[in-house]
């Protein structure tokens, strides 16, 4: 099976948004505190390559006759998750800069 789950992934998800409202972890960003921030991108970005990479090892493996095709479905439906996700934070990000841009002075 699969290294990375639906639930292993919730369960990271979760995680870095208890960090983040805690302001405690590398996904806390406290005021002024512009290198948690770049920890937490880069975290997020490699659980991305990380999910990427877990599926193409799945789907090769698979090729070869070494995994079962269930494997497979669950490495690239997680992979797509994890991208899924990243896309909602991206947007959230985005609007609240706009958000900000747009208040009066």
């Amino acid at each position: 099976m699969a290294d990375l789950n639906a639930i292993d992934a919730a369960a990271a998800y979760g995680r870095a948004l208890n960090q983040a409202v805690k302001g405690d972890g590398p996904g806390g960003v406290a005021a002024g505190d512009g290198a948690s921030f770049k920890a937490a991108l880069s975290d997020i970005i490699g659980g991305v390559a990380d999910a990427a990479a877990a599926s193409e090892t799945v789907s090769m493996e698979a090729v070869a006759g070494k995994a079962d095709l269930v494997d497979v479905v669950t490495a690239v439906t997680n992979a797509e998750m994890v991208v899924e996700t990243v896309v909602a934070v991206r947007d959230r990000v985005i609007q609240a800069y706009n958000d900000i841009i747009r208040m009066p002075i």
